[in-house]
């Protein structure tokens, strides 16, 4: 069983252009990113995947410098891109996080992976109903499935949004969605890398961690927020 983990992500971000390589305390943010996906048991195949547009060279440039495994795709058609990424590593079962998820948790992308496997899922997923933070969207898919789905993504909102169509046609496939019962706090809340603010106190949380932030699940980071520590 090949099984990937696909950041899809881009240099142009509207709300905060060049997010992907901002710095916080010195690092780039994709540093981040996948620092903590390098953990996950499942950290073998780990491709950023963006797109072949001129403005997304500088992610492409920092991935070969860092000798991290970079795919290049369509920059309007996501879906198509995260696919053909896939399909061209030769993954049955692929991860998708964003390039805005600092803090994706690698013990959840565990958990779905082996969840979506044992119980052979099409696509085992923590987005509907938000009861988990903003940015810390987990999503595993079927290859095969999605491959065989995608003939339907005619509309401009499914080619932009990955899993969209799914969520809006639940029997297209065999879904498995799992809530956050935990920490019911943690609903509603932001973690996601949008604006500039959002990174600032990324970075001052960060900053004050005392350990590092690899160690650090979720349920401590949403502490750390509700806290404000």
């Amino acid at each position: 069983m090949n099984i990937g983990i696909i950041v899809l992500c881009r240099f142009n971000s509207s709300r905060l252009p060049g997010k992907i390589l901002s710095p916080i305390n010195g690092k780039p943010l994709i540093a981040y990113i996948l620092d903590r996906l390098a953990i996950s048991k499942y950290n073998a195949n780990i491709v950023v995947a963006t797109s072949s547009n001129e403005t997304d060279q500088p992610i492409h440039d920092y991935c070969i410098q860092n000798n991290i495994t970079c795919y290049r795709g369509s920059l309007e058609n996501v879906s198509e891109r995260f696919l053909n990424c896939a399909i061209h590593h030769e993954f049955n079962y692929a991860v998708r996080i964003n390039g805005d998820n600092l803090f994706a948790d690698p013990s959840l992308i565990d958990n779905y992976c082996d969840l979506a496997i044992n119980g052979a899922y099409d696509l085992v997923s923590n987005v509907p109903n938000r009861t988990y933070p903003s940015g810390m969207s987990v999503e595993v898919i079927k290859i095969l499935f999605m491959r065989e789905a995608i003939s339907n993504f005619d509309e401009d909102q499914y080619k932009e949004h990955v899993t969209l169509y799914f969520y809006e046609n639940l029997t297209s496939g065999h879904f498995k969605f799992v809530e956050n019962n935990d920490l019911p706090e943690a609903k509603g809340l932001n973690l996601a890398i949008d604006h500039l603010n959002d990174l600032n106190l990324a970075a001052n949380h960060i900053k004050n961690m005392r350990k590092n932030h690899i160690h650090y699940n979720w349920k401590e980071i949403v502490s750390l927020y509700l806290n404000n520590e």
